[in-house]
């Protein structure tokens, strides 16, 4: 097929830019709560017996479906894992989202559960071991401990440095992934979990 102006505006006139190579893309409820007159988060557990990330903690949400957008995703997600209907989320808005180095987006989707919403919550026991409210306050008041390792490029014997004009010294850049760990009543919030967290507390101060 050959590229003409009708075909690139075609293309790219009405497109919504995203991440250039994105294979994937996720959503995650953050589900805020009021308890006792203060803002908790909801978490899950995944189920031990799930192939992806056992055990570990986390916010409802999964992969986008074609056509569906972040917030869609999210409560759909959430209706699934927890039985939670869409219509007891109030929406507050989207957070930045994270590029994973594995090549997809998650974003997450901030959501205020009403009080009759508590009252249906049945976590699927497919996909949810347990679930859990930690405050906000907690975040506030307790630095998390924060780790991090080095994404170190590897470079093919024979790439053809002639060919793009650098020399075999060129100094290929690296990254860094940063991972934050709260540990609060025996549970551990880490990764892009706690990511999403910290983003969340460090916005509010």
């Amino acid at each position: 097929m050959t590229i003409t102006l009708e075909t690139l505006k075609a293309n790219w006139g009405g497109h919504i830019p995203g991440l250039m190579g994105a294979r994937h893309n996720y959503a995650v409820l953050c589900p805020l709560l009021e308890r006792e007159g203060e803002l908790h988060l909801l978490f899950e557990v995944r189920a031990k017996s799930l192939r992806s990330q056992p055990g570990e903690v986390c916010f409802p949400g999964g992969r986008r479906e074609p056509g569906e957008d972040a917030v869609r995703c999210a409560l759909r997600e959430t209706e699934e894992e927890l039985s939670l209907p869409a219509r007891c989320v109030e929406i507050l808005g989207l957070t930045d989202f994270i590029h994973n180095q594995a090549g997809f987006i998650l974003q997450p989707v901030l959501g205020r559960i009403d009080p009759a919403g508590l009252s249906l919550l049945r976590p699927s026991p497919d996909e949810v071991a347990e679930v859990f409210t930690v405050p906000l306050s907690f975040f506030q008041t307790h630095t998390p401990a924060v780790y991090s390792y080095e994404l170190t490029p590897e470079v093919p014997g024979d790439f053809p440095y002639e060919d793009v004009g650098i020399p075999e010294t060129y100094s290929w850049r690296s990254g860094q992934v940063v991972v934050p760990v709260w540990n609060y009543e025996g549970h551990a919030i880490w990764g892009m979990t706690a990511r999403i967290v910290r983003s969340l507390v460090e916005e509010n101060r």
